[in-house]
């Protein structure tokens, strides 16, 4: 949207209401996405079951989407601002229905697999532009914060929705868990081109698309996801794994050397000069590292210690879900008004000690006394301190490239959640099976990167104070006077 759509817009009658439309039908899909990866996991066994899948074509089920959607984020950022996000959001989104729709009728293991990788390059597509339409919609400060805290409140909510819906759907049939996500997808795809206003006109030049960019940042990315994702199978010290990482790290510094040289740049450095939106992107992989680590590795402990049913697994999680629920309604209130730093650093803390509470599980830990307290405190932290960098990570970037930092910071959380698994995966097979102790090292590994976030946070989120007032860092020459920004605190170097 151009800043002069967006003004014709502020000024309209019934803008209000036609912003809360856009966002119901954001956040619909948003709530799509998170319940369609809970909704896998219970369905597992029955897929393997029903289609013969051995155990590395199940695992793919899983791993295909997520390799698909970290490594493809970057270029669906950017596609969004070079050619338009609804268009961009709407294309995807009808990608996604067809493929969940084929996931439900295929009989064959690799093609399920394939309709999973294709579902997460649509995903990539879709949450940059559908994350930058709202930031483009809502100006920084209250209004947007607002927006932000019902998108994190959505996407928790389509979490725990998932989880209790697979083990409902699949009692039924697996397949369900492929076609309700394509009856809601179909239901946001009729609704965006009536709702979603269209993409402003460009004026002047183009920018080119930097196709070597492309290829080196998406097969950077792909390659170290799907290093990481494998290594706790084929072994850290495998030529698999060390191979996959060496050559992600050789595509990756290609890319920034092109990036450097580039006038219309996939990714412009310059963004990173940003301290507040650097260190959000630094805490994103710390969140996801150790929230979707632990996940992971509760998940195994609820089942394969203490006997839980995939069912009941998935159930003990929901308090966690609606303590995130709480946490994100409340945490753009408590950002307005003490800033980003404060709320970032208390949420990770929280979210750190819920997962060290978990070292006092055992063989026959209770419910009630040793594991509620904990999920409900991880909850709380995981909420207030989600909404926090992604609001810092998209917070004083220019409309034209709202896509690619929401790319990034989205980029940040799959990269470590695929990071947190991997850990999570090794620290387990490097201990005795069964062994709770094993459980409590991974536990424990994860749980540090919950304090690693909270360090970042407090050195680079700015100085606590109301987020409607901002200190930006001068430029080299330049004198040293804070200067006001809606809606945010951080600086650029």
């Amino acid at each position: 949207m151009s800043d002069r759509q967006s003004e014709a817009l502020a000024a309209s009658p019934g803008t209000s209401a036609r912003k809360n439309l856009v966002l119901l039908v954001l956040c619909a899909q948003l709530f799509l996405d998170s319940m369609d990866v809970s909704l896998m996991g219970v369905a597992l066994p029955e897929m393997q079951d029903d289609m013969g899948l051995s155990a590395e074509q199940l695992q793919w089920v899983i791993s295909g989407y997520a390799v698909a959607y970290g490594g493809f984020l970057l270029l669906g950022g950017r596609a969004a601002d070079l050619f338009g996000r609804r268009r961009i959001f709407f294309w995807a989104t009808a990608v996604f229905a067809v493929v969940s729709l084929a996931g439900g009728l295929v009989t064959d293991g690799w093609l399920l697999i394939i309709t999973r990788v294709v579902k997460g390059i649509a995903a990539a597509f879709i949450a940059p532009a559908a994350l930058s339409i709202i930031t483009t919609t809502f100006p920084e400060g209250p209004e947007r914060n607002r927006a932000m805290g019902m998108f994190g409140l959505t996407g928790a909510s389509g979490y725990a929705a998932g989880l209790v819906f697979s083990g409902l759907l699949t009692s039924l049939s697996w397949r369900l868990t492929f076609f309700v996500p394509f009856v809601v997808a179909a239901v946001v795809l009729l609704s965006v081109r009536g709702v979603i206003a269209p993409d402003g006109e460009r004026t002047g030049r183009r920018p080119s698309f930097d196709v070597s960019g492309a290829v080196t940042a998406t097969g950077g990315v792909l390659l170290l996801v799907f290093a990481l994702t494998r290594a706790p199978e084929v072994g850290w010290g495998s030529a698999a794994t060390v191979g996959g990482l060496v050559a992600s790290v050789v595509l990756l510094v290609v890319f920034v050397v092109i990036q450097s040289r580039r006038t219309d740049p996939l990714v412009d450095l310059s963004i990173f000069r940003s301290r507040t939106l650097s260190t959000a992107n630094i805490v994103g992989i710390a969140w996801a590292c150790a929230t979707i680590g632990w996940q992971f590795i509760a998940l195994l402990y609820l089942q394969n210690t203490l006997g839980y049913s995939a069912l009941k697994a998935g159930m003990a999680i929901v308090p966690m879900a609606v303590s995130i629920l709480v946490a994100v309604n409340i945490a753009p209130r408590l950002i307005g008004k003490v800033g980003l730093r404060i709320p970032a650093v208390v949420g990770l803390l929280l979210q750190g000690l819920g997962i060290l509470l978990f070292l006092r599980a055992d063989e026959n830990a209770s419910y009630v006394t040793v594991l509620l307290p904990a999920l409900i405190i991880h909850g709380l932290g995981n909420g207030t301190s989600f909404l926090g960098f992604n609001i810092a990570g998209v917070g004083g970037v220019a409309d034209d490239k709202q896509g690619l930092a929401a790319s990034l910071i989205q980029s940040a959380v799959q990269l470590g959640g695929g990071l947190g698994v991997a850990v999570g995966a090794a620290v387990l097979a490097a201990g005795s099976a069964g062994e709770v102790s094993t459980y409590h090292h991974a536990f424990l590994a994860v749980g540090i990167f919950s304090l690693v976030g909270a360090a970042a946070s407090a050195v680079g989120l700015g100085a606590s104070g109301p987020a409607g007032g901002a200190e930006e860092e001068p430029s080299a020459g330049e004198a040293v006077q804070p200067q006001p920004k809606a809606g945010l605190e951080g600086g650029r170097a």
